[in-house]
Protein backbone atom coordinates (compact mmCIF):
# COMPACT_ATOMS: atom_id res chain seq x y z
CA UNK A 1 0.00 0.00 0.00
CA UNK A 2 1.46 2.93 -1.25
CA UNK A 3 2.52 6.01 1.71
CA UNK A 4 0.27 8.90 1.76
CA UNK A 5 0.54 12.16 2.62
CA UNK A 6 -2.01 15.52 3.47
CA UNK A 7 -1.99 17.66 1.05
CA UNK A 8 -3.65 20.70 3.28
CA UNK A 9 -6.32 21.28 0.26
CA UNK A 10 -9.57 20.33 2.06
CA UNK A 11 -11.23 19.16 -1.11
CA UNK A 12 -7.91 16.97 -2.58
CA UNK A 13 -7.22 15.45 1.10
CA UNK A 14 -4.17 12.49 0.94
CA UNK A 15 -1.95 12.34 -1.67
CA UNK A 16 0.83 10.24 -2.35
CA UNK A 17 4.39 11.00 -0.86
CA UNK A 18 6.02 12.08 -4.09
CA UNK A 19 3.05 13.82 -5.52
CA UNK A 20 4.32 17.55 -5.79
CA UNK A 21 1.62 20.12 -5.42
CA UNK A 22 1.94 24.16 -7.02
CA UNK A 23 0.09 26.93 -8.34
CA UNK A 24 -0.94 26.58 -11.40
CA UNK A 25 0.22 30.23 -12.29
CA UNK A 26 4.15 28.87 -12.74
CA UNK A 27 2.79 25.66 -14.62
CA UNK A 28 0.26 27.95 -17.50
CA UNK A 29 0.35 30.98 -19.10
CA UNK A 30 -2.37 32.77 -20.91
CA UNK A 31 -2.59 32.66 -24.94
CA UNK A 32 -3.86 36.11 -25.98
CA UNK A 33 -3.34 35.80 -29.94
CA UNK A 34 -5.97 37.28 -31.92
CA UNK A 35 -7.11 34.33 -35.32
CA UNK A 36 -6.75 34.86 -38.39
CA UNK A 37 -9.69 35.31 -40.65
CA UNK A 38 -10.96 32.09 -41.93
CA UNK A 39 -9.75 29.58 -39.19
CA UNK A 40 -12.31 26.95 -38.51
CA UNK A 41 -14.69 28.24 -35.70
CA UNK A 42 -15.04 26.37 -32.28
CA UNK A 43 -16.99 26.18 -29.44
CA UNK A 44 -16.39 24.81 -25.69
CA UNK A 45 -19.25 22.80 -24.24
CA UNK A 46 -19.14 20.67 -21.05
CA UNK A 47 -20.47 17.61 -23.10
CA UNK A 48 -18.31 17.80 -26.05
CA UNK A 49 -15.41 19.50 -25.17
CA UNK A 50 -14.41 21.94 -27.50
CA UNK A 51 -15.63 21.23 -31.42
CA UNK A 52 -16.37 23.12 -34.30
CA UNK A 53 -19.56 24.88 -34.27
CA UNK A 54 -20.83 23.22 -37.11
CA UNK A 55 -20.87 19.46 -35.40
CA UNK A 56 -22.34 21.33 -31.85
CA UNK A 57 -25.20 22.56 -33.71
CA UNK A 58 -25.54 18.69 -35.37
CA UNK A 59 -24.77 17.09 -32.54
CA UNK A 60 -27.33 19.80 -30.14
CA UNK A 61 -30.03 21.25 -32.71
CA UNK A 62 -28.79 24.68 -31.13
CA UNK A 63 -27.85 27.89 -33.48
CA UNK A 64 -24.97 29.64 -33.43
CA UNK A 65 -24.23 32.90 -34.94
CA UNK A 66 -20.74 32.07 -36.99
CA UNK A 67 -19.08 35.53 -37.14
CA UNK A 68 -18.41 36.84 -40.61
CA UNK A 69 -16.87 40.10 -40.26
CA UNK A 70 -14.73 41.91 -37.78
CA UNK A 71 -13.03 38.43 -37.17
CA UNK A 72 -10.30 39.96 -34.98
CA UNK A 73 -13.21 39.77 -32.00
CA UNK A 74 -11.99 36.04 -32.01
CA UNK A 75 -9.58 34.59 -30.47
CA UNK A 76 -6.86 31.86 -31.09
CA UNK A 77 -7.04 28.44 -29.81
CA UNK A 78 -4.59 25.42 -30.47
CA UNK A 79 -4.25 21.98 -30.20
CA UNK A 80 -3.27 21.00 -26.56
CA UNK A 81 -4.35 24.38 -24.98
CA UNK A 82 -7.07 24.42 -21.86
CA UNK A 83 -10.47 26.56 -21.98
CA UNK A 84 -11.98 28.58 -19.28
CA UNK A 85 -15.57 29.12 -20.75
CA UNK A 86 -18.04 30.38 -19.30
CA UNK A 87 -19.53 27.63 -16.91
CA UNK A 88 -16.28 26.56 -16.12
CA UNK A 89 -17.39 26.46 -12.28
CA UNK A 90 -20.45 23.84 -13.79
CA UNK A 91 -18.46 21.59 -15.81
CA UNK A 92 -14.29 21.96 -15.75
CA UNK A 93 -12.17 23.58 -17.75
CA UNK A 94 -11.86 21.77 -21.37
CA UNK A 95 -8.81 20.76 -23.36
CA UNK A 96 -8.86 21.60 -27.15
CA UNK A 97 -7.39 19.04 -29.46
CA UNK A 98 -8.37 21.28 -32.61
CA UNK A 99 -6.65 24.58 -33.63
CA UNK A 100 -9.32 27.62 -34.46
CA UNK A 101 -10.78 30.85 -33.62
CA UNK A 102 -13.51 31.14 -30.55
CA UNK A 103 -15.37 33.45 -28.52
CA UNK A 104 -12.87 36.37 -27.21
CA UNK A 105 -15.00 35.62 -23.76
CA UNK A 106 -12.86 32.42 -22.98
CA UNK A 107 -9.52 32.34 -21.78
CA UNK A 108 -7.07 30.38 -23.67
CA UNK A 109 -4.51 28.34 -20.93
CA UNK A 110 -0.77 27.21 -22.34
CA UNK A 111 0.71 24.43 -20.66
CA UNK A 112 4.35 24.94 -20.15
CA UNK A 113 6.69 22.25 -20.21
CA UNK A 114 6.32 21.15 -16.59
CA UNK A 115 3.20 19.86 -17.57
CA UNK A 116 3.95 16.39 -18.99
CA UNK A 117 0.88 14.76 -19.41
CA UNK A 118 -1.52 17.28 -20.86
CA UNK A 119 -4.53 14.49 -20.57
CA UNK A 120 -4.01 14.12 -17.15
CA UNK A 121 -5.00 17.64 -16.17
CA UNK A 122 -7.78 16.85 -18.40
CA UNK A 123 -9.21 14.35 -16.40
CA UNK A 124 -7.69 16.63 -12.87
CA UNK A 125 -10.02 19.33 -14.10
CA UNK A 126 -12.53 17.81 -15.04
CA UNK A 127 -12.93 16.16 -11.25
CA UNK A 128 -15.95 17.23 -9.15
CA UNK A 129 -14.20 18.29 -6.40
CA UNK A 130 -12.11 20.80 -8.65
CA UNK A 131 -15.18 21.75 -9.80
CA UNK A 132 -16.82 22.58 -6.70
CA UNK A 133 -13.46 24.10 -5.84
CA UNK A 134 -13.30 26.27 -8.76
CA UNK A 135 -16.83 27.45 -8.40
CA UNK A 136 -15.71 29.09 -4.60
CA UNK A 137 -13.16 31.05 -5.87
CA UNK A 138 -15.74 34.03 -6.04
CA UNK A 139 -18.32 35.36 -4.64
CA UNK A 140 -19.55 37.07 -7.71
CA UNK A 141 -19.78 33.22 -9.54
CA UNK A 142 -23.53 32.91 -10.29
CA UNK A 143 -25.49 32.19 -14.13
CA UNK A 144 -24.23 33.66 -16.20
CA UNK A 145 -20.59 35.08 -14.84
CA UNK A 146 -17.53 33.65 -17.07
CA UNK A 147 -14.16 32.54 -15.45
CA UNK A 148 -11.49 33.93 -15.38
CA UNK A 149 -7.45 33.40 -15.20
CA UNK A 150 -7.93 35.12 -11.63
CA UNK A 151 -9.98 32.34 -10.34
CA UNK A 152 -7.85 29.42 -12.48
CA UNK A 153 -4.82 30.67 -9.81
CA UNK A 154 -6.45 30.50 -6.89
CA UNK A 155 -6.56 26.60 -6.99
CA UNK A 156 -3.12 24.77 -6.33
CA UNK A 157 -2.67 21.42 -8.89
CA UNK A 158 -0.70 18.00 -8.37
CA UNK A 159 2.24 16.76 -9.85
CA UNK A 160 2.77 13.12 -10.50
CA UNK A 161 5.57 11.77 -11.25
CA UNK A 162 5.26 11.77 -15.28
CA UNK A 163 5.00 7.92 -16.09
CA UNK A 164 2.20 8.33 -13.56
CA UNK A 165 0.64 10.70 -15.13
CA UNK A 166 0.96 9.09 -18.32
CA UNK A 167 -0.85 6.07 -16.83
CA UNK A 168 -3.91 7.97 -14.90
CA UNK A 169 -4.33 8.91 -18.25
CA UNK A 170 -4.46 6.18 -20.14
CA UNK A 171 -6.70 4.42 -17.49
CA UNK A 172 -9.07 7.35 -17.29
CA UNK A 173 -9.23 7.39 -20.78
CA UNK A 174 -10.09 3.82 -21.31
CA UNK A 175 -12.79 3.40 -18.64
CA UNK A 176 -14.65 6.61 -18.98
CA UNK A 177 -14.78 5.82 -22.59
CA UNK A 178 -16.76 2.23 -21.37
CA UNK A 179 -18.43 4.64 -18.76
CA UNK A 180 -19.51 7.08 -21.79
CA UNK A 181 -20.29 4.62 -24.00
CA UNK A 182 -23.07 2.61 -21.23
CA UNK A 183 -24.48 6.12 -20.83
CA UNK A 184 -25.20 6.54 -24.74
CA UNK A 185 -27.00 3.35 -24.61
CA UNK A 186 -29.08 3.99 -21.50
CA UNK A 187 -29.70 7.41 -22.70
CA UNK A 188 -30.82 6.20 -26.44
CA UNK A 189 -33.46 3.74 -24.65
CA UNK A 190 -34.63 6.98 -22.51
CA UNK A 191 -34.95 8.30 -25.79
CA UNK A 192 -36.82 5.50 -27.36
CA UNK A 193 -39.17 5.05 -24.69
CA UNK A 194 -40.10 8.71 -25.05
CA UNK A 195 -40.55 8.90 -28.69
CA UNK A 196 -42.58 5.58 -27.70
CA UNK A 197 -45.00 7.29 -24.84
CA UNK A 198 -45.29 10.38 -27.39
CA UNK A 199 -46.45 7.79 -30.14
CA UNK A 200 -48.94 6.37 -27.90
CA UNK A 201 -50.36 9.34 -26.72
CA UNK A 202 -50.47 10.60 -29.99
CA UNK A 203 -52.42 7.82 -31.46
CA UNK A 204 -54.62 7.31 -28.91
CA UNK A 205 -56.29 10.59 -28.34
CA UNK A 206 -56.56 10.76 -32.35
CA UNK A 207 -57.82 7.54 -33.11
CA UNK A 208 -59.44 6.42 -30.10
CA UNK A 209 -59.36 2.74 -28.61
CA UNK A 210 -60.96 0.99 -30.46
CA UNK A 211 -58.51 -0.39 -33.70
CA UNK A 212 -61.85 -1.27 -35.78
CA UNK A 213 -63.35 2.34 -35.66
CA UNK A 214 -64.59 3.71 -39.03
CA UNK A 215 -62.48 6.77 -39.38
CA UNK A 216 -63.51 10.04 -41.09
CA UNK A 217 -61.19 12.80 -41.96
CA UNK A 218 -60.80 15.34 -39.17
CA UNK A 219 -60.89 18.18 -41.07
CA UNK A 220 -57.75 18.80 -38.18
CA UNK A 221 -54.46 18.77 -40.24
CA UNK A 222 -52.53 17.41 -37.40
CA UNK A 223 -55.37 14.85 -36.61
CA UNK A 224 -55.75 13.14 -39.87
CA UNK A 225 -58.55 10.81 -39.55
CA UNK A 226 -60.45 10.63 -36.63
CA UNK A 227 -63.35 8.18 -35.68
CA UNK A 228 -66.50 8.52 -37.11
CA UNK A 229 -68.67 9.14 -34.30
CA UNK A 230 -65.88 12.18 -33.21
CA UNK A 231 -66.83 15.59 -33.85
CA UNK A 232 -64.34 18.22 -34.40
CA UNK A 233 -65.56 21.68 -32.65
CA UNK A 234 -63.60 24.77 -31.81
CA UNK A 235 -61.94 25.06 -28.34
CA UNK A 236 -64.33 28.08 -27.41
CA UNK A 237 -66.86 25.24 -27.03
CA UNK A 238 -64.63 22.62 -25.43
CA UNK A 239 -63.21 25.75 -22.40
CA UNK A 240 -63.07 29.39 -21.34
CA UNK A 241 -60.79 31.13 -19.78
CA UNK A 242 -60.75 32.60 -16.46
CA UNK A 243 -58.84 34.68 -14.48
CA UNK A 244 -58.74 34.88 -10.57
CA UNK A 245 -56.69 37.34 -9.15
CA UNK A 246 -54.71 36.79 -5.87
CA UNK A 247 -55.76 40.20 -3.84
CA UNK A 248 -53.02 39.24 -1.38
CA UNK A 249 -50.22 36.72 -0.39
CA UNK A 250 -51.65 34.45 1.87
CA UNK A 251 -48.92 31.36 1.90
CA UNK A 252 -50.24 29.59 -0.78
CA UNK A 253 -48.45 27.34 -2.60
CA UNK A 254 -46.65 28.56 -5.89
CA UNK A 255 -47.07 26.67 -8.96
CA UNK A 256 -45.01 26.54 -11.96
CA UNK A 257 -45.67 24.75 -15.42
CA UNK A 258 -43.28 22.43 -16.31
CA UNK A 259 -41.90 19.55 -18.50
CA UNK A 260 -42.79 17.66 -14.67
CA UNK A 261 -46.62 19.39 -15.32
CA UNK A 262 -47.38 22.27 -13.01
CA UNK A 263 -45.92 21.56 -9.97
CA UNK A 264 -45.52 23.48 -6.49
CA UNK A 265 -42.60 25.24 -6.41
CA UNK A 266 -39.70 23.75 -4.33
CA UNK A 267 -39.09 27.09 -2.79
CA UNK A 268 -36.52 25.66 -0.01
CA UNK A 269 -34.87 23.30 -2.59
CA UNK A 270 -33.79 26.25 -5.23
CA UNK A 271 -37.00 27.54 -6.42
CA UNK A 272 -37.35 31.69 -5.72
CA UNK A 273 -40.45 33.18 -4.54
CA UNK A 274 -42.00 35.88 -6.28
CA UNK A 275 -40.77 39.41 -5.76
CA UNK A 276 -44.17 40.58 -6.55
CA UNK A 277 -47.41 38.99 -6.65
CA UNK A 278 -49.09 41.87 -9.12
CA UNK A 279 -51.42 40.08 -11.42
CA UNK A 280 -50.91 36.45 -9.67
CA UNK A 281 -53.63 34.17 -9.86
CA UNK A 282 -55.41 31.54 -8.00
CA UNK A 283 -55.99 28.58 -9.60
CA UNK A 284 -58.22 25.25 -9.17
CA UNK A 285 -57.40 21.24 -9.98
CA UNK A 286 -59.14 19.67 -12.53
CA UNK A 287 -58.67 23.17 -14.75
CA UNK A 288 -55.89 23.46 -17.73
CA UNK A 289 -53.25 25.48 -17.81
CA UNK A 290 -51.57 27.20 -20.80
CA UNK A 291 -48.61 29.30 -21.66
CA UNK A 292 -50.14 31.48 -24.90
CA UNK A 293 -47.38 33.94 -25.28
CA UNK A 294 -43.48 33.53 -25.90
CA UNK A 295 -44.34 29.93 -27.33
CA UNK A 296 -40.79 29.52 -28.75
CA UNK A 297 -39.26 29.31 -25.52
CA UNK A 298 -41.60 28.17 -23.13
CA UNK A 299 -40.60 24.24 -21.87
CA UNK A 300 -43.97 23.30 -22.31
CA UNK A 301 -47.41 24.70 -23.24
CA UNK A 302 -50.00 23.03 -21.36
CA UNK A 303 -50.72 21.18 -17.53
CA UNK A 304 -53.01 19.79 -15.51
CA UNK A 305 -53.94 21.39 -12.61
CA UNK A 306 -53.91 19.00 -9.36
CA UNK A 307 -53.17 21.25 -6.29
CA UNK A 308 -54.33 24.18 -5.20
CA UNK A 309 -52.16 27.36 -4.93
CA UNK A 310 -50.99 30.62 -6.84
CA UNK A 311 -49.56 30.82 -10.76
CA UNK A 312 -47.56 33.50 -13.06
CA UNK A 313 -50.12 36.12 -14.58
CA UNK A 314 -48.04 34.40 -17.50
CA UNK A 315 -49.94 31.27 -17.91
CA UNK A 316 -54.00 31.15 -18.74
CA UNK A 317 -56.27 29.36 -16.86
CA UNK A 318 -59.31 27.29 -18.80
CA UNK A 319 -62.22 25.38 -17.00
CA UNK A 320 -64.01 22.64 -19.22
CA UNK A 321 -67.36 22.88 -20.86
CA UNK A 322 -69.75 20.06 -19.85
CA UNK A 323 -68.93 17.44 -21.94
CA UNK A 324 -65.40 17.95 -22.06
CA UNK A 325 -62.89 15.89 -19.87
CA UNK A 326 -59.63 17.82 -18.44
CA UNK A 327 -57.63 15.09 -18.68
CA UNK A 328 -58.38 13.80 -22.33
CA UNK A 329 -58.01 17.31 -23.25
CA UNK A 330 -54.37 17.69 -21.35
CA UNK A 331 -53.62 14.51 -23.46
CA UNK A 332 -54.28 15.91 -26.75
CA UNK A 333 -52.73 19.38 -26.10
CA UNK A 334 -49.96 17.77 -25.02
CA UNK A 335 -49.49 15.31 -28.12
CA UNK A 336 -50.09 19.11 -30.03
CA UNK A 337 -47.36 20.37 -27.84
CA UNK A 338 -44.72 17.82 -28.44
CA UNK A 339 -45.44 18.80 -31.91
CA UNK A 340 -45.12 22.03 -31.68
CA UNK A 341 -48.64 22.34 -33.67
CA UNK A 342 -49.05 26.32 -31.58
CA UNK A 343 -46.01 27.25 -32.11
CA UNK A 344 -46.43 26.72 -35.68
CA UNK A 345 -50.08 28.25 -35.59
CA UNK A 346 -48.34 31.85 -33.50
CA UNK A 347 -45.26 31.89 -35.51
CA UNK A 348 -47.07 34.78 -37.29
CA UNK A 349 -48.78 36.41 -33.61
CA UNK A 350 -45.67 37.46 -32.63
CA UNK A 351 -44.77 33.98 -31.01
CA UNK A 352 -48.33 34.62 -29.09
CA UNK A 353 -52.03 33.46 -29.13
CA UNK A 354 -54.87 35.04 -27.56
CA UNK A 355 -57.88 33.34 -25.73
CA UNK A 356 -59.54 34.06 -28.94
CA UNK A 357 -57.14 32.51 -31.65
CA UNK A 358 -57.02 29.82 -29.57
CA UNK A 359 -60.79 29.15 -29.34
CA UNK A 360 -60.80 29.06 -33.40
CA UNK A 361 -58.54 26.38 -33.47
CA UNK A 362 -60.16 23.35 -33.78
CA UNK A 363 -60.13 20.21 -31.68
CA UNK A 364 -61.38 16.74 -31.59
CA UNK A 365 -64.40 15.95 -29.46
CA UNK A 366 -65.52 12.64 -28.69
CA UNK A 367 -68.04 11.22 -26.73
CA UNK A 368 -67.69 12.15 -22.87
CA UNK A 369 -67.42 8.39 -21.82
CA UNK A 370 -64.97 7.66 -24.86
CA UNK A 371 -62.78 10.92 -23.38
CA UNK A 372 -62.85 9.36 -19.91
CA UNK A 373 -61.92 5.87 -21.06
CA UNK A 374 -59.38 7.57 -23.06
CA UNK A 375 -57.30 9.79 -20.09
CA UNK A 376 -57.29 6.53 -17.59
CA UNK A 377 -55.91 4.51 -20.40
CA UNK A 378 -53.17 6.98 -20.87
CA UNK A 379 -52.70 7.48 -17.14
CA UNK A 380 -52.17 4.08 -16.32
CA UNK A 381 -49.93 3.38 -20.02
CA UNK A 382 -47.59 6.47 -19.36
CA UNK A 383 -46.91 5.65 -15.28
CA UNK A 384 -46.02 2.47 -16.82
CA UNK A 385 -43.26 3.91 -19.33
CA UNK A 386 -42.19 6.63 -16.81
CA UNK A 387 -41.71 3.58 -14.38
CA UNK A 388 -38.93 2.70 -16.76
CA UNK A 389 -37.86 5.61 -17.71
CA UNK A 390 -37.36 7.01 -13.83
CA UNK A 391 -35.26 3.39 -13.50
CA UNK A 392 -32.83 4.06 -16.46
CA UNK A 393 -32.45 7.64 -14.95
CA UNK A 394 -31.43 6.33 -11.77
CA UNK A 395 -28.70 4.06 -14.07
CA UNK A 396 -27.69 6.97 -15.35
CA UNK A 397 -27.37 8.57 -12.18
CA UNK A 398 -25.86 5.90 -11.01
CA UNK A 399 -23.29 5.46 -14.00
CA UNK A 400 -22.42 9.52 -13.28
CA UNK A 401 -21.82 8.90 -9.79
CA UNK A 402 -19.53 6.34 -10.31
CA UNK A 403 -16.83 7.85 -13.23
CA UNK A 404 -17.16 11.19 -10.35
CA UNK A 405 -15.58 9.28 -8.33
CA UNK A 406 -12.89 7.02 -10.71
CA UNK A 407 -12.22 10.60 -11.83
CA UNK A 408 -11.06 12.31 -8.63
CA UNK A 409 -9.67 8.98 -6.82
CA UNK A 410 -7.24 8.27 -9.60
CA UNK A 411 -6.43 11.96 -9.97
CA UNK A 412 -5.57 12.63 -6.59
CA UNK A 413 -3.43 9.13 -6.05
CA UNK A 414 -5.58 8.05 -3.95
CA UNK A 415 -6.11 4.48 -5.84
CA UNK A 416 -3.07 3.80 -8.07
CA UNK A 417 -3.15 2.21 -11.19
CA UNK A 418 -1.43 -1.13 -11.58
CA UNK A 419 2.40 -0.34 -13.41
CA UNK A 420 1.50 -3.58 -15.79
Amino acid sequence: MREMKDSGIEWIGKVPVEWKIDNPQYHFSQRKDRAKQGMVQLTASQKYGVITQTEYMERTGANIVTVQKDFDILKLVCAGDFVIHMRSFQGGLEYSEKTGSISSAYVMLIPSNTIREPRYYKWFFKSSNYIDALSSTSNLVRDGQAMRWSNFIQLPILFPPAEEQQRIADFLDAKCAEIDALTADIQTQIDTLEQYKRSVITETVTKGLNPDAEMKDSGIEWVGKMPLAWDAVPNKYLMYKVKNICPVYNGEDILSLTTNGVIIRDLNGGGKMPTSFDGYQKVTPGNLLMCLFDIDVTPRCIGLVKNFGLTSPAYSQFVMRTGAYAPYYYYYYLMVDYTKELLHMAKNLRHSLTEDQLGAIKAPNPPYEEQVQIAEFLDKKCVEINLVIEDKNRQLATLDEYKKSLIFEYVTGKKEVPTS
